[in-house]
């Protein structure tokens, strides 16, 4: 077991999900690309909104899932996000904690209202987003804990904190505050668009203040500006101490240093929704890296949780996941 107050602490854009399946000729209705993810303003939110029919709504974001991940597992989570004092910052709120994770973020009581994706899933399962952000992106260092950031084994950020100057610099100052305590720091990618609009920033962070990298297969190709997956598998080995290269149903590769770990993908019977999935690969991952397991383990444990939240709509667990790795033989 961990013996830190906190596994893994996660920090993001504090997001609430508005889910719902649509047919290809509501994305070509709207003009939108079909598994695009598109920011958007207020305005064009209620007009997405207006016309989507039923939907889940749900606290989301990429590292919010994360921690639901980490807490489903039976893990410690925490979580730093920015919402406003609404309604969908009540549910936000209520949400996290209603799944175990530690969520003490003081709300906005002025300014934009609380972030919110809508995902359009259609019949094949590919999710197209359209994101108004809202209040998530006003998170400052002013919302960085101290004590809590000390207590957490793990602290992991989501690259999409980069694209706002004020939540950059509460990103790097958590990291510094985590590697001053002698714990780890990791991140995710989140998107290869993000990453071609930060990949130099990015490769200074990862160089000098991260020791575990998540991306998936296009993000670290974007990083290292290569078609060839494994010329940038070499690279990231070079500038992070751990890389965790995600390739769908290709499952994913772990490196460290001369080591190197190919896993299988968990077989899913129907592929429903792949919201999600890189953040509960993190969550398994990241559950068993603070609980000292070997890397390969750690990532059998991600494939897992990947796999679950695929099979159906919504990026959060629809069973206890520790139940379920061990109803498999994982822990």
């Amino acid at each position: 077991m961990s013996q830190s107050p906190i596994d893994v602490l996660c920090i993001g854009n504090a997001i609430v999900d508005v889910i719902a399946r649509v047919e290809d000729s509501f994305v070509a209705r709207h003009g939108l690309v079909k598994g695009s993810m598109n920011l958007i303003d207020e305005a064009r939110a209620e007009s997405l909104y207006a016309d989507m029919g039923q939907a889940i709504e749900v606290s989301g974001g990429s590292a919010g899932n994360t921690a639901a991940g980490v807490a489903s597992f039976g893990g410690k989570a925490a979580y730093f996000g920015k919402v406003k004092a609404d309604q969908l910052g009540v549910i936000y709120r209520h949400d996290m904690r209603s799944q175990g994770v530690k969520f003490e973020s003081i709300a906005a009581t002025e300014g934009p209202a609380t972030a919110r994706s809508f995902i359009l899933v259609t019949p094949e399962g590919e999710r197209t987003m359209n994101t108004y952000l809202g209040a998530c992106v006003n998170l400052t260092t002013a919302d960085i804990d101290e004590q809590t950031v000390g207590d957490a084994a793990v602290t992991y950020m989501e690259g999409y904190l980069w694209d706002r100057p004020e939540a950059k610099e509460a990103f790097k100052l958590a990291a510094k505050m985590s590697h001053a305590q002698k714990r780890r720091t990791s991140i995710t990618l989140s998107d290869s668009f993000c990453v071609e609009r930060h990949r130099d920033s990015f490769l200074d962070l990862i160089r000098n203040g991260i020791d575990i990298v998540f991306a998936n297969e296009s993000e670290i190709k974007s990083l290292y500006k290569t078609q060839s997956f494994d010329g940038a598998l070499q690279a990231i080995r070079k500038d992070c101490a751990i890389a965790v290269l995600t390739r769908s149903e290709h499952g994913c590769v772990v490196v460290k240093g001369d080591e190197t770990h190919a896993l299988p993908a968990f077989p899913v019977a129907k592929v429903v929704d792949v919201t999600g999935a890189g953040d509960l690969f993190a969550a398994g991952f990241l559950f068993g890296f603070t609980r000292q397991m070997p890397l390969p383990a750690c990532a059998q444990l991600g494939a897992l949780a990947a796999s679950e939240v695929i099979s159906h709509i919504g990026a959060r667990p629809e069973v206890k996941l520790n139940a379920h790795a061990r109803a498999v033989g994982l822990l």
